[in-house]
């Protein structure tokens, strides 16, 4: 009886201790997410298919995150992001230049490259001389007004033995590039092919295209990147990081698979700017999924010998403030 009762208590023992164990390791107790807010841009588009993928799949969850992607404020994303009200933002590397160039520079990195190259140019009508830029000499260019943009023009069109002055530049106020071209009312206008150039192609658009990376190595600067709140991403090295890794798993997919990709950005809109251009989401989608890694085995990589080199020119053709030292703005610490 006294070895029934012994037996009877080291089984009572080992069961508790199998309960309690369970209890510790119980997978069913759901995680607390990590809450992060992203801002886009401009409206959602093929630059940002990645992130309505990870949204989509759960890539974000699975990396212990709720992301909310919202729209920028009227100061614009860099200055939404500096202000914390976005713990991330996508911004350009051109622009990102003057809230580095200060005295009192704005609060934010950039963490990772959504696109490997500069992937805009200059769209103009077929044959009219301007597939080169000294043909933009005595033709009208749409201009944003912007001193970077003009610089980049103007040094484009001296390198091939141009004269810059004889460029007519109008503004531009035009949405629809193809169909500005077609009415005459721009000879040539600044594009990023990915939905420019790709929605000339779909409207019978006869154009001529350079891009600017292909005169001067220069201007293959980075355009659009990730940035992140210096704050946040200081303090949350690991959140960051699982931010980066779902993203690189949602661009790695929308690579992969551009139609199925196109197909969740268009039905994750929810600011209805992409209803009626489904076929345009999609043949940009299957162009731009070539650009996301390229010819780098990392998503989100960052050269920094391309970075450093346009804010050099930059301060060399004195469009920035201030001198950037080496490796200002950008950081490729938190990729994975």
């Amino acid at each position: 009886m006294k070895y029934i009762k012994k037996l009877l208590a080291v089984l009572l023992c080992a069961v508790l201790l199998f309960s309690l164990a369970a209890c510790g390791t119980n997978t069913d107790v759901p995680k607390e997410l990590q809450k992060i807010t992203l801002s886009l841009d401009w409206t959602p588009n093929t630059n940002h298919t990645g992130i309505y993928v990870a949204l989509a799949k759960g890539y974000f969850k699975e990396a212990g995150l709720d992301v909310t992607v919202v729209q920028p404020s009227q100061n614009g994303a860099a200055a939404m992001c500096a202000a914390g009200q976005a713990q991330f933002a996508i911004e350009f590397q051109d622009t990102l230049a003057a809230a580095f160039a200060t005295d009192e520079p704005l609060g934010i990195t950039a963490v990772a490259a959504l696109l490997q190259h500069n992937t805009s140019g200059i769209l103009s009508r077929k044959g009219e001389g301007m597939d080169r830029p000294r043909g933009l000499e005595n033709h009208t260019y749409a201009t944003w007004d912007s001193p970077i943009e003009k610089a980049m023009l103007k040094s484009v069109v001296e390198t091939d033995d141009g004269d810059f002055s004889k460029v007519k530049l109008i503004p531009n106020n035009f949405t629809d590039e193809a169909g500005t071209l077609k009415a005459g009312l721009t000879d040539a206008i600044w594009v990023f092919y990915a939905w420019g150039g790709i929605s000339a192609t779909l409207s019978d658009t006869e154009f001529d295209y350079f891009d600017f990376k292909d005169i001067n190595p220069v201007f293959d600067y980075y355009t659009p990147v990730l940035i992140g709140n210096n704050a946040y991403i200081n303090e949350n090295p690991e959140t960051t990081k699982a931010l980066l890794s779902a993203l690189k798993k949602g661009y790695e997919f929308a690579a992969d698979n551009p139609e199925e990709a196109a197909q969740i950005l268009i039905d994750g809109d929810d600011t209805g700017s992409l209803k009626g251009s489904e076929t345009l989401v999609t043949e940009s989608q299957k162009w731009i999924s070539k650009q996301y890694k390229a010819e780098v085995p990392q998503w989100g990589y960052i050269n920094p010998a391309r970075w450093d080199a346009f804010y050099a020119w930059l301060w060399e053709q004195g469009l920035i403030e201030k001198e950037l030292p080496a490796g200002t703005g950008y950081t490729n610490a938190y990729l994975s």
